[in-house]
């Protein structure tokens, strides 16, 4: 029932207002930029009209329906005006609301405002219920700006809205997902005004911030309900639920669960059937079956769309006792399940090798949807029921509900298994029944062809295909393009490669790495470099092999500067490098003279753990020697010193570089280290120490890699050995 805003006269009536609010709101949007007379004057004969009728019976009711009446807003502002300065005329919370409805429905949310301060600078008796129901009423009719706006105006002139008011705007602002701030505004000038939330009001709030990515603070409101004097409802743990589960939090989502069931809360079939979808899609099933049968036992009935959830999560699952029973229960509540639902379970009797059960199922249910019998079709041939599938094919053809993808199933197992002659036959039988081949038949048949070794029978098909701009499925494609690459037929690979790149067609990445070695093999390095571009732009993967056999290449021939291209894409597409990519890089850089990256890559490549062989680690060290640059990767080194990479010859390297940067601490004690392994320096590196005194004030100040009766062993060792030459 509606309830009169003003407390003074008229109140034994239903306030026009409340009556004709449906009349407002059909205002047209064309007459909404007819405002005020200054820019655009009022319908003149209309407006003299409406002027004539009120200055006979100018009071708040026939002002009221004038103003109702009046589509023109140039012509009910003015009028609205010309009675404020009537003598003996004032103005009630009607006839405001009525031009405040009007403006606000128009979307004139400035020339509204003007009157809302108004309404409130003259303390209007009723303002408060005024306020209340155009509050209401924009919420209503998705003015949610201009609800916003009045319930500002009311806040400013003292009058507090009800709870139910707040509850409304914030629910409607929540719905309508607008922006967080504003909520929290509604929520603030809700708290201004000493009005106590319900539960109701903090759902909302947690609401908007779930669904504004403020997850943290979410769960942290959540948790903190009962101060504010509220216990969490269905809804709000439904909410902190589906946030969870969102941010795939899923462990934290089943906790929660589990405390609602230890509450003393009762979960509604909105609950029941959000939750149970979302631990489907989730994959929990057991979360899933726990929260079905509460809500059976709640007397509530499920809906179709939570039996597809979860037979499809136990489908998944395997779990075919569970299975059977739900399909039972929908069977008899009267729900025909959706095709893919069906054929989810098909697929899971199959797996099961249940295939008698699965014929038994379609047969009963009556089912004459065609993607059901194929999925049956392709668990026959996976279960190496061959003669069932047969006989399957043979009744959907009896019943005209076979189709090309019945006949191709058919002939995708008979490329895998029987031979491409026979795959043959059966390719002049579909076409006698009325279906055409595919690309997917012509794939099947590529296939069949590549397991034969019959290369050039499956690139004649493959031109047809591409005459026709159809694909290769993901295995045919892989298949041959692997095949040509095992016979050494490389620019026919690259071929396919290219074709079915340009249709955003990727390729696995193994196949790919085989291509890319065939064409870098072949020194086609620019094709190879091309290759990998097409690569990248159909989503096919390159792995850090990929890159290091283009580099390899590339630096094979001289290119050092390209390798460092390719090393750049590499780093944009954040593959990792493996040995060799370090080895190969190091290398580059030094061509380049880069010694800073050289020995970058070198520490990196040794904190990785990744150790070249010997021969390789001695040119590494070579070249950074060789710039004098060892004591930047004096780390590295230390790392190494001990393993068995590390030969003579790389001992000397280290020695005399060190030596020569002004290391010799450091060279001292990778020389003792040498003899400790038993292994002799050079005669480089003797006549480098034999020229200096320095020996024994270095091991003065300086502590060893090992004990000091170890180090004065080997320096006796060593003095005696240059004694001697």
């Amino acid at each position: 029932m509606a309830v009169k805003v003003s407390s003074l006269a008229f109140s034994k009536r239903l306030p026009i207002w409340v009556i004709s609010s449906a009349n407002i709101s059909s205002v047209s949007y064309a007459s909404s930029a007819e405002i005020f007379p200054e820019t655009n004057p009022p319908n003149s004969f209309d407006f003299k009209q409406n002027i004539q009728f009120l200055r006979n019976e100018l009071v708040p009711d026939s002002l009221i329906r004038v103003l109702d009446g009046t589509n023109d807003l140039s012509s009910a502002v003015k009028i609205f005006k010309w009675a404020s300065l009537q003598n003996r005329f004032f103005h009630t919370a009607d006839t405001y609301f009525q031009i405040i409805l009007k403006l606000g429905l128009a979307g004139h949310i400035q020339e509204m405002e003007g009157f809302c301060q108004n309404m409130v600078r003259d303390r209007i008796p009723g303002t408060e219920e005024a306020f209340s129901a155009l509050i209401n009423e924009f919420v209503k009719h998705s003015k949610l700006s201009e609800a916003k706006v009045a319930l500002v105006n009311m806040s400013l002139g003292g009058h507090n809205p009800s709870i139910e008011t707040f509850n409304a705007l914030m629910g409607a602002l929540v719905k309508t997902k607008r922006d967080f701030h504003d909520v929290l505004f509604v929520y603030k000038e809700m708290v201004k005004s000493g009005v106590l939330p319900t539960i109701d009001t903090l759902n909302f709030l947690l609401e908007v911030l779930v669904d504004t990515d403020r997850l943290e603070i979410a769960l942290d409101q959540f948790k903190r309900m009962n101060k504010k004097g509220c216990l969490p409802n269905a809804r709000s743990f439904e909410i902190t639920i589906k946030g969870l589960i969102a941010k795939n939090r899923v462990d934290e989502a089943v906790k929660t669960l589990y405390e609602m069931f230890e509450s003393e809360c009762h979960p509604d079939l909105s609950f029941f059937s959000c939750t149970i979808t979302l631990f489907c899609q989730v994959n929990r099933p057991n979360e899933g079956i726990k929260l079905f049968r509460m809500m059976k036992d709640s007397n509530f009935v499920p809906d179709l769309s939570t039996y597809t959830a979860l037979i499809k999560c136990l489908c998944e699952d395997l779990l075919f006792d569970e299975v059977v029973s739900l399909l039972e229960e929908a069977t008899e509540i009267g729900s025909e399940l959706p095709t893919d639902v069906i054929v989810d379970v098909i697929n899971m009797f199959c797996k099961l090798e249940k295939v008698d059960e699965a014929i038994k199922f379609l047969e009963d249910s009556h089912i004459l949807e065609t993607s059901p019998y194929n999925a049956l079709l392709a668990g026959c041939y996976g279960t190496g029921k061959l003669s069932t599938a047969k006989d399957v094919l043979r009744k959907m053809s009896e019943r005209d509900i076979d189709d090309c993808d019945s006949w191709n199933i058919l002939i995708r197992h008979v490329c895998e298994q029987e031979g491409i002659k026979k795959a043959s036959e059966l390719v002049g039988r579909m076409v006698v029944s009325s279906f055409t081949p595919n690309c997917d038949t012509y794939s099947s048949l590529v296939f069949g062809n590549c397991k034969l070794s019959k290369y050039n029978d499956a690139m004649e098909l493959f031109y047809k295909i591409k005459a026709k701009c159809w694909v290769l499925d993901t295995v045919s494609y892989a298949k041959l393009v692997e095949g040509l690459c095992s016979l050494g037929r490389i620019q026919e690979a690259a071929e396919v490669f290219s074709y079915m790149s340009k249709k955003g067609c990727s390729l696995q990445s193994s196949s790919f790495n085989m291509l890319i070695k065939g064409v870098c093999d072949t020194g086609h390095l620019p094709e190879a470099v091309r290759l990998r571009q097409l690569a990248y732009y159909s989503g096919t993967s390159c792995t850090s092999s990929t890159y290091t056999m283009i580099m390899r290449g590339l630096l094979t021939v001289n290119k050092p500067r390209d390798v460092s291209v390719v090393f750049s894409q590499m780093l944009v597409e954040g593959i990792n490098l493996d040995l060799e990519a370090y080895c190969i890089l190091i290398v580059s850089m030094d061509l380049q003279h880069q010694i800073k990256n050289c020995t970058l890559l070198f520490n990196m490549m040794i904190n990785e753990g990744l150790v070249p062989d010997s021969e390789r680690l001695l040119h590494m060290l070579s070249c950074i020697a060789n710039q004098c640059q060892l004591s930047m990767v004096l780390s590295s080194i230390n790392k190494l010193i001990c393993r068995e990479e590390i030969n003579a010859s790389i001992f000397n390297i280290l020695i005399n570089g060190l030596w020569k940067e002004g290391n010799k601490r450091e060279a001292n004690q990778i020389l003792d280290l040498m003899l400790e392994k038993g292994l002799v320096p050079d005669a480089k590196t003797h006549g480098l120490l034999v020229g200096t005194n320095g020996r024994e004030d270095v091991y003065s100040e300086a502590p060893s890699y090992g004990n000091s009766a170890t180090q004065d062993t080997v320096s006796n060792i060593l003095v005696e050995g240059l004694e001697n030459m």
